[in-house]
């Protein structure tokens, strides 16, 4: 039995909609989780992030276990109580970071093998650490096997064996976490864009039994058309009662894609680092505050907004805190971007609710000029 109870309460095609229930507190789904790698959501309070309506979090095992370490952290009452967050955290493996620094890591069958990018020790990350992080020390709500993911493209073979080296993780990172009544464990597919890949990983997976599925080894490299081909049959290998989470994504556009082919949690930095660029994210698309064509723009960026930073300030005033490389215009876009996700997710919720969901994709495509 899982966990955390899945409760759907109405489905669209493929698409549904509901809640994730954790002691901490509901998960609506659809949900967006703001990233807040290093036990911040980079440039907001947790209590603008909350604002926002933002239900949980992500934080991540490689970043916390090396600053402030995992160990300071659980001394110091946790996560939740370090950063202040009271609402469900989702803490990533560490798998994604372990790719992303291949030139000072190393991966065998018993662990990842790195040094860090901040003094150059050495780590060892194996499943059972990172489980010992994430549930023990920091005590997060949902916690992710670890696995081992490649860019693409890249060689069926070198896809095949992480597939499967992913899913032996996968039982040893279970057996590691045990059972538990009050966080829940997510198992993670790979495959690459194979389907013959992804449905074998999935029926390792299944066999496994996980309280919550992702779809890991997308947008790393294969494309918005390549990853929708793959999102076509991924989320229906997976089983239908429970949270499908896709790791990584990303611009509005690839979450509708997403949860219209039945995606129920996404994470992705992309609100935040664009508004540290001076891109904003609305209804009509991205907009680059940057751009000399808002130097007398006296409107806002959304006038219906409940979020200050959307209702109450003028795209003028953005684009000159953006060109004086103000903090504020960096504090300002984030909130602005992370309110707009959360907007867009409560709107396909209801729209999956009402019956009307195709006809919101059809709309929302219509309208994302550049995005």
């Amino acid at each position: 039995m899982a966990a955390f109870p899945f409760e759907i309460s109405a489905r669209e095609g493929a698409a549904r909609t509901g809640v994730l229930k954790t002691p901490r507190g509901d998960i609506r789904t659809p949900a967006f989780m703001p990233v807040g790698t290093a036990a911040t959501v980079k440039a907001l309070t947790v209590d603008q992030v909350a604002a926002t309506g933002a239900d949980i979090i992500l934080g991540n095992t490689y970043h916390l276990m090396l600053r402030p370490t995992a160990e300071r952290v659980k001394r110091l009452g946790g996560l939740h109580r370090f950063m202040r967050w009271d609402k469900p955290i989702l803490t990533d493996s560490g798998g994604f970071q372990v790719m992303s620094l291949s030139k000072i890591s190393k991966v065998t069958e018993e662990a990842a093998t790195f040094q860090s990018h901040i003094d150059g020790s050495r780590h060892v990350l194996s499943p059972e650490r990172s489980i010992e992080i994430q549930a023990d020390l920091l005590g997060s709500d949902i916690v992710m096997q670890l696995d081992e993911l490649v860019p693409l493209p890249s060689d069926d073979d070198k896809v095949a064996e992480a597939m499967r080296r992913s899913a032996r993780w996968g039982e040893r990172s279970k057996a590691a976490f045990g059972a538990r009544d009050s966080q829940a464990l997510f198992g993670i597919q790979q495959g690459g864009v194979s389907e013959a890949l992804r449905r074998e990983s999935a029926e390792r997976l299944t066999e496994i039994g996980f309280d919550g599925y992702a779809l890991g080894g997308l947008a790393v490299g294969e494309g918005h058309e390549a990853m929708c081909e793959v999102l076509d049959y991924a989320p229906g290998l997976l089983p239908a009662d429970r949270p499908r989470y896709l790791m990584g994504v990303g611009k509005p556009i690839d979450l509708v894609e997403a949860v219209w082919r039945g995606v129920d949690m996404f994470d992705c930095v992309l609100p935040t680092r664009s508004g540290r660029h001076g891109q904003a994210w609305t209804w009509e698309g991205s907009v680059n505050l940057k751009n000399a064509r808002f130097a007398e723009d006296d409107t806002p960026l959304d006038k219906t907004s409940d979020v200050p930073a959307s209702r109450d300030y003028s795209k003028a005033y953005l684009h000159h805190l953006v060109k004086s490389e103000e903090i504020l215009g960096q504090v300002l876009l984030s909130w602005h971007n992370i309110a707009f996700f959360q907007t867009l997710m409560a709107a396909m919720r209801a729209a999956i609710a009402e019956g009307r969901l195709a006809a919101f994709r059809a709309d929302f495509r219509a309208r994302q000029r550049g995005a």
